[in-house]
């Protein structure tokens, strides 16, 4: 029963302190305010650049979908989100993008000062604004790459293998580059790491969830809503995302935090003086 009661009670205690510290940085507020930003500023974002690419695939729909595991009846729902590609780029004018990339900027913005409260430091100079712009382009990078459909045997396991595979470690990079890059170097590598593979990690936990949950909301709220209960799926969804961007630095912290084993005080045994070197 100790070997059983041990590992449970460790569990338990890392559960008790990723849970207080979760509530010391208002984790719930910043993932609400996340999936807000994403979706009204980024979202239109990603709309533009995906239609602009010459790539096959409905670019941000591809990613929700991809995200929440949907297929069958509910990808339709999804993609009349969004309009054709001839659409939005004829509707885009230059002044419309800047300001969508101005306001993008906000949501990076809000996760450096999320990794700043969650590693506890002080906030950046106001002129930490180009990390910001740069950690905004590699998201967009990021989903852009995970959407790509340009492998050949398009649904078999010999495209979506490939792609998993170079998602994931392109997800532990960006996460581990970004906590450096928006916390001006104050974090080391070494400590960053933990927490870029608990979000990607996170990801694919939330992945999981989404299709056995908000998969099935989808085409019940579709009926029963229209558009909008597609939204409200959707905006839970990226509430997720929220709660992995920000629990994995999190989870990334407090196991940078733990004392290491070689740290610990010597034993004094019976050979070994209580006070060395002896005096007198």
């Amino acid at each position: 029963m100790r070997f059983v009661k041990e590992p449970c009670r460790r569990v338990g205690e890392a559960a008790a302190s990723v849970w207080r510290a979760g509530r010391e940085i208002e984790l719930l507020h910043r993932a609400m305010a996340f999936a807000t930003l994403f979706l009204v500023t980024l979202v239109p974002l990603l709309v533009v650049i995906a239609a602009a690419l010459p790539a096959q695939g409905s670019g941000i729909a591809d990613w929700i979908t991809e995200g929440l595991g949907v297929s069958g009846s509910s990808v339709p729902a999804v993609d009349e989100l969004f309009a054709s590609r001839q659409a939005v780029l004829s509707a885009t004018t230059v002044l419309g993008l800047v300001g969508l990339a101005l306001f993008g900027i906000s949501l990076m913005a809000a996760v450096q000062n999320a990794y700043e409260r969650i590693w506890q430091l002080p906030p950046g100079p106001w002129h930490s604004l180009w990390r910001q712009i740069l950690g905004l382009a590699g998201l967009i990078a990021l989903i852009l790459l995970s959407t790509w459909r340009g492998l050949p045997w398009p649904g078999t396991a010999a495209s979506t293998a490939p792609r998993v595979a170079v998602g994931a470690c392109g997800g532990v990079l960006y996460f581990w580059w970004l906590q450096h890059f928006l916390l001006e170097s104050r974090v080391s590598w070494l400590r960053l790491l933990p927490g870029a593979v608990a979000t990607v990690g996170a990801f694919a936990g939330l992945r999981l969830f989404s299709k056995l949950v908000f998969a099935p909301l989808i085409v019940t709220n579709a009926v029963s809503y229209g558009a909008v209960g597609t939204i409200l799926v959707i905006q839970s969804w990226l509430v997720g995302v929220g709660y992995t961007v920000y629990g994995g630095a999190l989870i990334g912290r407090l196991l940078s935090a733990r004392p290491r084993s070689d740290t610990r005080p010597p034993v004094i045994g019976p050979d070994f003086p209580p006070h060395w070197p002896p005096t007198g």
